[in-house]
């Protein structure tokens, strides 16, 4: 059992993330999860990500502020608003974006990759 204050949080550059800042809650290093890493994101109006599609599991949940979900061709899935979540699949792919003029922040959960896909 390990308690993480955000003041001891780790900030992170998140590759294809833009106006965004990001700090690890909880993850091997941090708290010992051994399957799973918690992670928040700041994302300033604007802000998002580049299309990707990720090797592992997340969930995104919305704590403040509003976020948009495209697929590959940029077609808009849905808007996450607060207390909204969303889970995507392994090699699921998506960017999302701040379209609001206010900053949004989620929490972001991640499985961990397999040992044999490292």
């Amino acid at each position: 059992m390990r308690k993480v204050e955000v003041k001891e949080a780790v900030a992170y550059n998140a590759p294809g993330h833009f106006d965004m800042r990001a700090i690890r809650l909880h993850s091997k290093e941090e708290s010992g999860c051994e399957n799973f890493t918690l992670g928040m994101s700041h994302f300033l109006p604007g802000g998002g990500t580049e299309y990707v599609e990720p090797p592992v599991e997340l969930i995104y949940f919305i704590l403040e502020g509003e976020m948009t979900v495209s697929d590959k061709d940029g077609n808009e899935i849905c808007t996450l608003k607060k207390h909204d979540s969303m889970h995507f699949d392994a090699g699921e792919g998506k960017s999302i974006l701040n379209k609001t003029n206010y900053p949004a922040t989620m929490l972001v959960i991640a499985s961990m990759l397999p040992a044999n896909a490292k």
